[in-house]
């Protein structure tokens, strides 16, 4: 199974779509966002893909209630206080905005942990952990608005950059 990896979206609904878009191209059947989505619009994208998305809410996302009621208007949408344990396709995966709020055991009670937070790449394995932020969704600080694809199978991680 591919799913793609969204974090610190921020509100730039064209670079969301396009990623979204591109992620869909790239086998993903289900989306994962890291926080920091900002206002309830951002999620339209992803509404309007038809495509599933299972994230936490970051530090900027300014009225939660309504995130979460826009979430409902998609399909299999949901959103979740920071840090949220998933099980997709037997994988046992953390999504959390900022890892530094972690502790070492539960990172290493999961076979993927998905960040954002620091918006910038960075892909690191500890043990049998694959520890992965996607970047900066929104490209507002770095310039460059990135997700990523990720098949929980064989582990293989594809940034995408725009």
């Amino acid at each position: 199974m591919r799913v793609g990896i969204l974090a610190d979206t921020h509100d730039r609904v064209p670079a969301i779509a396009e990623l979204v878009a591109r992620m869909i191209a790239g086998g993903a059947s289900l989306l994962m966002h890291a926080g920091d989505h900002c206002s309830p619009f951002s999620l339209a994208p992803v509404n309007e893909a038809n495509i599933p998305m299972l994230g936490v809410f970051g530090r900027n996302d300014g009225d939660p209630e309504a995130l979460a009621a826009m979430a409902t208007q998609g399909v299999g949408t949901e959103l979740y206080e920071s840090p949220h344990s998933f099980e997709v396709s037997g994988a046992q995966i953390l999504i959390v905005h900022d890892i530094g709020e972690v502790h070492q055991r539960s990172l290493d009670n999961h076979q993927f942990v998905f960040h954002g937070s620091s918006h910038q790449v960075e892909m690191k394995t500890r043990g049998d952990t694959l520890i992965l932020n996607p970047g900066e969704a929104c490209g507002w600080l770095y310039g460059s608005c990135t997700a990523a694809l990720v098949d929980l199978q064989t582990r293989e991680v594809e940034i995408i950059k725009l």
